[in-house]
């Protein structure tokens, strides 16, 4: 069955996705908007809002807060990204009415104590150390930053502790009323959820939400450049991209296909030549990351420093061999794993709730996803090839490496093998 949207009366949306038989509920509230909303003197402000939400809201403490889901058997999570926030609950039949309830109190009546925000201020401080501790985060955030330097894109979305640091409760709160303003949320329900129980507690949690939105972020643009960090490791760690296409972009479709043939499992390209044939890395992976108007092609991979180079060399040439049409078989095998992963994922009542909010904020209604598959088998040969074309026209490229010095030329060859 197709879920059904619903509008209240101040902006916000109601998705109901009821799944007869099941004992679980899944209730994802998300706002569309995240980190990219943020000029340089605001970063991080959107991930620190979601920490600070849970020290207290509406009269709960935060031990009491995740006490009171869990002694209904459920668990609550949040998770901020560039284009948006998500609350998540997920409970059983029945926890639809408390779970609604903390997580408007979450969205709309945090405390915001003063003490409160110093310690987690020192918390996501913490956090940030960790992330620049660790190889394989800290190599996606400079490969995000030559992709798109300059921009919100290319800041990371846990900030820097300056630009925490001078978050107030008051500017803090002002962030929220416009982050989470009523136009920006979906309150997305699948599993066990009956739709006038959902509707009624919709418009008692979310109705008298209020606040003014944010104004739309400029368009992204492709800067493309080379990071480079010599660090004493065991392995390096090599992260290319490549510009691509946004998620309402037609050729949106063709791009998942593309990196699923590139490098999205054992069968793959990169693995079956880097790994399989060369032996020069453990891991290797090519992925597609896309926004509401751009995208990136990428590339992961982890090896010795040593064969960092021809790594690099290697996967400019098969990322040049994707110029000319793929075989039946292959392109075969790309759709089916693609949707195999659509399909299987509908099976988790969250996913099905996170992914119908998701599709509302983009295209204002849900995806029927016998048509999606349908898209995705529509896609053509000529269509990858000329989609490859395109990714490679402007010539730019972000690539991020961070390991032994020996490691760094890669960047160089990967460039130079790629556009001559």
């Amino acid at each position: 069955m197709t879920p059904k949207v619903h509008t209240l009366s101040n902006g916000v949306r109601v998705v109901c996705d009821p799944l007869p038989g099941w004992q679980t509920t899944a209730l994802s509230v998300v706002a569309g908007r995240g980190a990219r909303f943020e000029d340089a003197g605001h970063s991080g402000w959107s991930h620190l809002l979601e920490h600070m939400v849970f020290k207290g809201a509406g009269g709960r403490s935060a031990k009491q807060i995740v006490e009171a889901i869990e002694a209904e058997g459920g668990h609550i999570n949040a998770a901020t990204g560039y284009e948006r926030t998500s609350f998540q609950i997920r409970a059983l039949k029945g926890g639809l009415d408390l779970g609604s309830a903390v997580i408007a109190d979450l969205v709309l009546r945090p405390a915001m104590d003063a003490a409160d925000l110093t310690r987690e201020k020192q918390v996501v401080g913490q956090e940030i150390a960790e992330a620049a501790d660790t190889p394989d985060d800290l190599v996606f955030e400079l490969a995000q930053e030559a992709a798109f330097a300059g921009q919100p894109l290319g800041r990371p979305i846990l900030g820097t502790p300056k630009s925490i640091g001078t978050a107030t409760p008051e500017t803090l709160s002002a962030w929220r009323a416009a982050l989470y303003a009523p136009g920006t949320l979906v309150v997305s329900a699948a599993g066990a959820v009956d739709e006038e129980e959902l509707l009624a507690l919709a418009e008692r949690d979310y109705g008298g939400a209020a606040g003014a939105d944010l104004a739309a972020p400029e368009p992204a643009a492709f800067a493309g450049g080379t990071k480079t960090v010599a660090k004493k490791l065991e392995q390096a760690n090599l992260v290319l991209l490549l510009p691509a296409v946004g998620v309402m972009d037609p050729d949106y479709f063709a791009l998942r296909l593309l990196a699923e043939i590139l490098g999205g499992g054992m069968a793959s390209r990169l693995f079956q030549e880097a790994r399989e044939v060369r032996g020069l890395a453990y891991a290797i992976d090519a992925y597609s990351e896309t926004y509401a108007d751009t995208g990136v092609l990428g590339v992961f991979a982890g090896c010795a420093a040593g064969d960092a180079v021809e790594l690099a060399e290697v996967t400019a040439n098969e990322l040049k061999g994707l110029t000319e049409p793929v075989g039946a078989a292959e392109l075969s095998r790309a759709k089916a794993q693609l949707k195999g992963a659509m399909f299987m994922g509908r099976e988790s009542a969250l996913a099905r709730a996170e992914q119908a909010a998701g599709q509302v904020l983009l295209f204002g209604r849900t995806l029927d996803p016998v048509a999606v598959a349908e898209q995705i088998d529509a896609v053509t040969p000529a269509q990858l090839a000329a989609l490859t074309v395109r990714i490679l026209e402007p010539r730019k490229a972000a690539v991020a490496i961070l390991g032994p010095k020996a490691a760094l030329a890669a960047a160089d060859r990967f460039e130079r093998t790629l556009f001559g």
